[in-house]
């Protein structure tokens, strides 16, 4: 009996001893150089890689910078227009000018209205640059080459429709420059179809005869479009686009803000 219980006892101590011997390997083998590279590894990554609510800030501390930087630039602008000389100046419309003005706010045209012998006429004026490129060559002397170099010329691009209301209406597209007021086209249109591209619009205005070329520009004259009108336009429309810009930047400006 007292050999039974001993025997008992010796295996239930060798278990024990196995079970902690096992215990005791596997805990070791959390310590391997294995599985220390492993962690070492995953804990750098963790470390080198950037908490994502780090990261807002900076993003908002940049556009905050940049709309600043935006608003300065705008409000030097803004500064020297308005410190410039043609500010708020007016141009004086000419004695005995035929048309009344319509400027309004925000448009880059102007409108001229006028009623002539039973015709409304309205006149749009645009702005415009034409480059001129003369690239014929010549032997003249020098003072001859400089004049036909390349130039910007100032021009005016006008749009004048003629209403005698009723029947269609008559339009010329014109250009306006210092010296002279060309006709580019004229087109009848239809009152109930403006846009109507496929009626005939009749030769190009430089294929018609030299007299019907002349008489229809005389035509234009007595109805108050003539080349003596340049300077006065020129003038007003440079003076309208810089109130239009100071506008643009105060209205870009406010939407910055």
């Amino acid at each position: 009996m007292a050999s039974s219980i001993a025997t008992s006892l010796f295996r239930r101590s060798l278990r024990v001893h196995i079970s902690s011997s096992s215990l005791l390997r596997q805990r070791r083998s959390l310590f391997t150089p294995s599985f220390i590279a492993a962690s070492s590894s995953a804990t750098t990554q963790q470390d080198l890689k950037p908490a994502p609510s780090r990261l807002f800030p900076r993003f908002a501390s940049s556009k905050v910078s940049g709309d600043e930087n935006l608003k300065r630039v705008l409000d030097s602008e803004i500064q020297c227009l308005q410190q410039s000389d043609n500010n708020d100046q007016e141009v004086e419309v000419p004695e005995h000018f035929p048309f009344d003005i319509v400027d309004t706010p925000g448009d880059q045209a102007l409108i001229l209205k006028r009623e002539f012998s039973g015709e409304n006429i309205q006149v749009t004026v645009l702005m415009n640059f034409d480059e001129q490129n003369d690239m014929e060559e010549n032997d003249e002397d020098d003072e001859d080459d400089d004049k036909n170099e390349n130039s910007m010329e100032p021009t005016l691009s006008l749009v004048v429709a003629i209403d005698k209301g009723e029947g269609p209406l008559l339009e010329f597209c014109c250009n306006l420059n210092a010296d002279k007021l060309e006709i580019e086209s004229m087109t009848l249109k239809k009152r109930d179809n403006l846009d109507d591209q496929s009626a005939y619009q009749g030769p190009e205005f430089l294929d018609l005869d030299e007299n019907l070329q002349k008489s229809l520009h005389k035509y234009l004259e007595v109805r108050g479009i003539k080349s003596s009108q340049f300077d006065f336009l020129h003038e007003y429309m440079l003076n309208k686009d810089e109130r239009e810009y100071l506008v643009w930047l105060k209205n870009m400006k406010e939407f910055i803000a």
